[in-house]
């Protein structure tokens, strides 16, 4: 299976959004406006594309952009270089065929261009062990944790790779 990797718009709003459905609880819950909005705040804003379906995305954001996530705030008030993955999400119908791991590399490729760190957060409770294997397996350890009123998230951070390249 060949992945193409394509920058996306606004206009993927509403595609974007139905595979961040097919990933909740593991991603947060967004509307297709609040999509759409969260476009204008990203630095990469990536999908991944089989024989020209997109099947899956990858946002990310640099540090002091005017976004109201907790999560994102916590990361800003801790470092001032950084690339934050805000979403990674793959359609049901691809996961485990290399879509994530493929945007990963990418992130991390861009990322590493900068020496800057990659920054994420993963559920713990409720649980979510397959993301925390997925972290784990692209070089993230766990910087700390967050406390939502319903949700705890371990903040994870991939060091960048020495020679700039993933």
């Amino acid at each position: 299976m060949e992945i193409a990797l394509h920058p996306l718009s606004a206009a993927d709003a509403q595609a974007l959004w139905q595979i961040n459905e097919q990933g909740l609880p593991g991603v947060g819950k967004v509307s297709i406006e609040e999509m759409s909005a969260l476009l204008t705040h990203c630095v990469r804003a990536t999908g991944a594309y089989v024989d020209g379906e997109l099947l899956g995305f990858v946002l990310c954001l640099l540090p002091g952009t005017a976004y109201g996530s907790p999560n994102y705030a916590w990361f800003n008030a801790r470092y001032s270089e950084f690339l934050y993955v805000d979403r990674i999400a793959v359609a049901e119908l691809a996961r485990g065929r290399g879509v994530g791991s493929a945007l990963y590399t990418h992130v991390a490729s861009y990322a590493d261009q900068e020496q800057w760190p990659v920054l994420a957060e993963v559920s713990q409770e409720p649980p979510n062990p397959g993301s925390m294997r997925f972290h784990a397996r692209h070089d993230f350890t766990q910087v700390g944790t967050l406390r939502h009123p319903r949700q705890v998230v371990a903040m994870m951070r991939r060091e960048p790779s020495r020679g700039g390249t993933a």
